[in-house]
């Protein structure tokens, strides 16, 4: 019996797939739990129509990723941190410092977008990276000064 898989199996498919399994197993296991639908051409059509959706989708947020990315490249952030006696930094500059200075620009990040290892409490001048996508990576150049 073939039947379109609704959602990934594991050892049998992935969502969208056309698997071809025991009747008792499509009857007793597949179909019961929303697995997966009888292999029909209406069933074929709707798979095609929501996989080319889905694509449409896919692409227009890599796009939407790849514009931000952009402009997030185009600029610098500089951030002010304080130090006390000999130099030593009173604090550090974390992720949410790295967050709100793009927000006061009109540019939405999402705290595990910034891939920042440990808190910077150092001057200098870092490249921190940007998951924006799964497909993009964007490099923001953070410029630490005193304060």
């Amino acid at each position: 019996m073939d039947v379109v898989l609704v959602k990934d199996v594991e050892r049998l498919g992935a969502q969208g797939t056309v698997v071809r399994v025991k009747p008792g197993f499509a009857r007793n296991y597949l179909l019961p739990r929303g697995l997966a639908v009888a292999a029909t051409p209406q069933a074929l059509q709707t798979f095609d129509a929501a996989e080319r959706r889905r694509a449409q989708q896919a692409q227009r947020l890599k796009e939407q990723a790849e514009s931000l990315k952009h402009r997030l490249e185009s600029r610098s952030l500089t951030l002010k941190l304080t130090l006390g006696a000999e130099d030593q930094p009173f604090g550090s500059v974390t992720v949410h410092d790295i967050l709100e200075a793009p927000k006061r620009d009109g540019l939405e990040i999402e705290k595990p977008a910034v891939q920042l290892d440990h808190p910077i409490k150092t001057l200098g001048i870092y490249d921190v990276p940007i998951r924006l996508h799964a497909e993009v990576l964007a490099t923001l150049k953070v410029w630490v000064v005193k304060a």
